[in-house]
């Protein structure tokens, strides 16, 4: 099994997180200001670098304003089933 961080799928959700954000005007900053985190932190995380678990995707997802089950909605829209 290879580690998620280098799926298509994994790529595909981070597509999605980075852009909410830039649709809701929040900055790297901004989010990790919210979220009591580096920018840097949220630089890794959003280029795959650091992966999050489930419990930081929720949190990341509503300091964004927004609800992580439909980001999981376009996730699995988009699911590669054999990568």
């Amino acid at each position: 099994m290879t580690k998620s961080t280098y799926t298509n799928n994994y790529k595909c959700l981070l597509n999605i997180i980075i852009s909410i954000r830039k649709k809701h005007n929040i900055t790297q900053k901004s989010l990790a200001n919210k979220l009591n985190s580096s920018q840097s932190n949220i630089s890794k995380i959003e280029n795959g670098d650091r992966r999050i678990d489930i419990i930081e995707f929720i949190e990341l997802v509503n300091a964004i304003g927004y609800n992580p089950l439909l980001v999981l909605t376009e996730l699995l829209k988009n699911w590669e089933y054999n990568s």
